[in-house]
């Protein structure tokens, strides 16, 4: 029986052009200007650090740490510091009203029912916990964050891993056999099913071709495991 769901954010709760096509260049123009800014705010500088460890570069200005940024996002990088800094930029955009995050029309209530019926959601996304946070605070569904129990991100190890998702269980609490992992990633879902975990594809044009998983086009279609 299924006790907690984890859902992935981009192509499954939400499009991934609106964060390709809306967050990652709001924070590529923006990351200039923040870094210069908050130079020497200490959880900036934390990230610049751990940026310099990753990359071995000495990053002595705001001008060689934005290169080192903007050189990332090109590369679709997942690197934490990376992640947490677009969150800190992004927390300005929503709070401002620049934009609220996609949802697809069925997420929210399918959400909502799932946590009627006494299931734990949580998010696991390349994003960064705060990230995710905003993102489901500034929803185009409204203020979403009650619903979940807990968040992930690459803190958790590499999306594609599944020792990942042996973390993720190991957190949560509960046996693997009683947890379902959403994604349109055929790799994430097989890391998640080497972990024990149920796993559903969703695929939502439609388009993605044959899959060990189950697939479904909408939240709607999701009927769970027993």
């Amino acid at each position: 029986m299924i006790k907690a769901i984890i859902t992935d954010i981009e192509g499954t709760t939400s499009s991934i052009s609106f964060v390709k096509e809306v967050l990652f260049p709001y924070a590529a123009q923006a990351f200039p200007g923040f870094l210069a800014a908050q130079w020497d705010d200490q959880a900036v500088r934390e990230q610049v650090r751990a940026a310099e460890a990753e990359s071995g570069q000495t990053l002595e200005t705001p001008e060689q740490a934005s290169a080192l940024f903007q050189q990332w996002i090109s590369e679709d990088r997942k690197a934490t510091p990376l992640k947490s800094l677009q969150g800190m930029i992004w927390k300005h955009g929503y709070q401002n009203g620049d934009y609220t995050a996609h949802l697809y029309a069925d997420t929210a209530n399918a959400l909502q029912n799932w946590k009627q019926q006494g299931l734990d959601l949580y998010v696991y996304s390349s994003g960064s916990i705060p990230a995710q946070k905003l993102f489901f605070g500034y929803s185009d569904g409204g203020d979403l964050t009650n619903l979940f129990s807990g968040y992930f991100d690459t803190t958790s190890g590499h999306k594609q891993a599944a020792q990942s998702y042996r973390n993720i269980q190991n957190a949560i609490g509960l046996p693997a056999e009683n947890l379902l992992f959403l994604s349109d990633i055929e790799a994430e879902l097989d890391a998640a099913a080497e972990a024990g975990f149920n796993t559903i594809r969703v695929d939502r044009e439609g388009s993605q071709g044959s899959s060990k998983h189950p697939v479904v086009t909408s939240f709607d279609e999701i009927r769970l495991p027993q």
